[in-house]
């Protein structure tokens, strides 16, 4: 089976736009739980539905595909899951080192759905000796000393950082310095890399605050509601709360 060092997904080459990549995986969960229920076709209004976008915008990024459906029939299942599939590089075996072996880094290693998506871990790593020879989701522990030998003879392409935020960027450095250029950072810091390496950052403090603030609004709108009258934020129409893409910007932190 190839590897991700030696295969990489021709998706930007194809000129997917980033948003709509970010949409693929939603497309392919919605997709599975359908193939697992046997349903042979969905309407585009049926998965837009399912994956949480309305349906213009699906049919839009389906085209990117070349994938357009049938009229009065929809859009074929399992083909779209083999397609979505090759297009996000599912098809192939990615290797994975997680680095930062505690209560997250156990955690991630433990999940069951990195094999069932074509991802593979092939190492744990982390700073702590006591650490070292540690089976975890039955896999050895290994210093952080051995990293670059660990990605060089498993050619590995992507990492995940689960570390503190004091140690992940030195992590960073010596993962891209050992030719990983692909990152899935869950430490509470913004990474700095060079040109060519993709970052993916997981904070999930970022996502609560997120959730405080619509729980905040819900709140102000059910107050006002109460008293009749119609509170700023429900006066607006929805495009002024969303991008130009149509999805709500991003609320960081001040």
């Amino acid at each position: 089976m190839a590897t991700g060092r030696t295969h990489r997904p021709a998706t930007r080459s194809r000129g997917i736009p980033e948003a709509t990549v970010a949409r693929l995986p939603l497309y392919l969960r919605a997709l599975t739980a359908l193939s697992e229920r046997s349903v042979p076709t969905v309407s585009s209004e049926e998965l837009a539905a399912a994956a949480g976008v309305n349906s213009a915008k699906l049919r839009k990024d389906f085209s990117y595909l070349g994938s357009y459906g049938t009229r009065g029939v929809g859009y074929d299942v399992e083909y779209l899951v083999y397609q979505i599939s090759r297009e996000l590089g599912l098809t192939q075996d990615w290797p994975v080192v997680i680095v930062g072996i505690g209560n997250l880094g156990a955690a991630l290693a433990n999940y069951g759905g990195f094999a069932s998506r074509g991802f593979r871990v092939a190492a744990l790593i982390d700073a702590d000796p006591a650490m070292a020879g540690k089976p975890v989701a039955g896999i050895p522990v290994q210093h952080s000393d051995d990293l670059e030998k660990i990605i060089q003879d498993n050619g590995v392409s992507i990492g995940v950082i689960a570390t503190p935020a004091g140690a992940a960027q030195q992590v960073c450095d010596r993962l891209v310095a050992a030719g990983v250029t692909s990152i899935l950072n869950f430490a509470p810091t913004v990474l700095s890399v060079p040109e060519g390496v993709d970052v993916r950052k997981v904070d999930l403090s970022i996502e609560l605050q997120i959730l405080a603030f619509h729980e905040q609004r819900k709140a102000g709108e059910e107050a006002a509601a109460s008293d009749g009258g119609v509170p700023a934020a429900a006066a607006r129409s929805d495009s002024a709360d969303q991008g130009p893409d149509g999805d709500m910007p991003a609320v960081m932190p001040a």
